[in-house]
């Protein structure tokens, strides 16, 4: 016997109505930021009720952005830092992660836990020692130092050490058999069977490093350099005269986060059920 419960009218009506103040809450403010940058010099920001849709849209706004701060500059180094970040945490995270999970060796416990400790300890603790770090290795004010500190995320470790954890140890003993060694057992029979989770070190990887502000902002003290999360505060001063100009730096800063998230969301999701048998 099959029993089945159906969902009375109400209930599909709040269900969709929390969704909908849930989608208002998360999606609305960027939206407004999109109308905002859109809308020109003659349009009033502040009518009632307000209104999201531009009477007459323009990208004079970005062009202006442009034309008083280097913003592309600053995005260009912005994506140098998190194209590292995420290669680095790829392979270091990836590395890691199979180590803890597959291979045997004195201290792993250890090694693990040491992990996990990392996820406990606040930025601003280590943020003077990582500083001087970088100083005496004579890479401060460079995007090298930018990259360092997060070259190797402890959370990326911990996910990518769960992932190979899920994988059946049958497949890599049938490698084993065969007569593959540990690199290879890693690049040709691990790693297919976690892209999911490597999808997610990606994108939390970019997310971080494209986001990060504190850090660069220390780091760095030449303006060639700046990434653009430094940049656009730097000079916030000039933009707050203008929230169109505010607007418009504001959809530049995130527009490579959801571009990126639209091409990886296939595997990021998928990345629930990493591990699996693919028959």
């Amino acid at each position: 016997m099959t029993w089945t419960t159906r969902t009375s009218p109400w209930e599909k009506a709040l269900r969709y109505a929390l969704m909908t103040a849930v989608l208002a809450l998360t999606v609305g403010p960027f939206l407004w930021q999109l109308s905002t940058s859109l809308k020109g010099g003659t349009e009033d920001l502040y009518t009632w009720p307000p209104r999201l849709l531009p009477r007459h849209p323009t990208l004079g706004n970005y062009a202006e952005v442009a034309r008083i701060v280097p913003v592309w500059d600053y995005a260009l180094n912005s994506v140098k830092v998190a194209v590292a970040s995420v290669l680095t945490n790829l392979a270091g995270a990836s590395m890691a992660g199979y180590a803890l999970a597959r291979l045997r060796f004195r201290g792993r416990r250890a090694a693990g836990l040491a992990f996990v400790l990392a996820l406990l300890v606040p930025l601003e603790s280590v943020i003077i020692a990582q500083f001087t770090l970088v100083r005496e290795l004579r890479l401060n004010d460079s995007l090298v130092a930018v990259v360092l500190p997060g070259a190797v995320g402890a959370l990326n470790v911990l996910l990518m050490r769960n992932a190979f954890a899920a994988v059946p140890y049958e497949m890599e003993e049938a490698a084993v058999v065969d007569g593959a060694n540990v690199w290879q057992r890693f690049t040709r029979v691990a790693l297919p069977s976690v892209r999911g989770t490597l999808a997610v070190v990606a994108i939390f990887a970019f997310m971080g490093a494209w986001d990060d502000f504190l850090w660069p902002l220390i780091v760095l003290s030449d303006p060639r350099h700046f990434t653009l999360t430094v940049g656009l505060n730097h000079l916030h001063g000039t933009f707050a005269q203008d929230p169109r100009l505010v607007a418009a730096g504001t959809v530049i800063a995130v527009a490579p986060l959801i571009l990126m998230f639209v091409c990886l969301q296939r595997y990021f999701f998928r990345g629930v059920g990493e591990g699996a048998v693919k028959g």
